[in-house]
């Protein structure tokens, strides 16, 4: 993966390099699907996480849950959820704006004090085009979108998965810049474009 590639996965819309990866242990909470589905996602997520080298945990001890999913069939839904108006501020305007789109996904990241991310929301409603795509897929999908903040114009043209055989895996050029992103020499929030460069280097001996 060359370095403007790479750096183009974290160049948002306005031109600006903003690159965050993940400072504390993940502690998900899944809200709306069964057991079965449940177990895919907590799988997707310690598969990741393991690629990476990131911990998981039951608990975040100042959250409780800092990666929250919620499953549903309609935006209109979000604002009866008990509380959630109180962690995602202005909630009734955000869920008009998504009714609006039509959008079937969005997520919501939350940052520390030294800009790594602390929480992420994943909301999804399960359209028909989101009802048509396997649980594996979906999952593994949205745990590698959450794993670190990429531009908001990544993956617009071409998915970070791929179709091995039978099977919907990650790219593998996505997951080595997953594990360079993870070195712990690298930092864990960046908004100048070498960043990209550090990443390339660490990238190319893996590959």
């Amino acid at each position: 993966m060359r370095t403007d590639e790479i750096e183009a996965l974290f160049r948002r819309e306005s031109g600006d390099y903003v690159f965050a990866r993940w400072g504390r242990p993940i502690a998900p909470v899944v809200f709306g699907v069964t057991d079965d589905t449940l177990g895919v996602i907590k799988g997707a997520i310690d598969a990741v996480c393991q690629l990476a080298g990131h911990d998981t945990a039951e608990t975040d001890t100042e959250l409780g849950a800092n990666f929250m999913w919620f499953f549903f069939k309609d935006w209109a839904e979000l604002p009866e959820v008990p509380s959630l108006d109180r962690m995602i501020p202005d909630l009734g305007p955000l869920v008009a704006r998504l009714q609006a789109a039509d959008a079937n996904q969005y997520r919501i990241f939350r940052f520390d004090e030294h800009g790594a991310i602390k929480a992420c929301f994943v909301f999804l409603r399960m359209d028909d085009a989101l009802a048509a795509v396997s649980a594996d897929t979906l999952a593994l999908s949205q745990v590698v979108q959450s794993v670190l903040l990429w531009s908001d114009l990544a993956f617009r043209d071409r998915s970070p998965l791929a179709v091995a055989g039978d099977t919907t895996v990650l790219r593998p050029d996505i997951a080595a810049l997953i594990r360079a992103a993870y070195d712990p020499v690298m930092p864990v929030a960046a908004e100048d474009a070498s960043h990209a460069l550090r990443l390339s280097a660490r990238i190319t001996p893996a590959q």
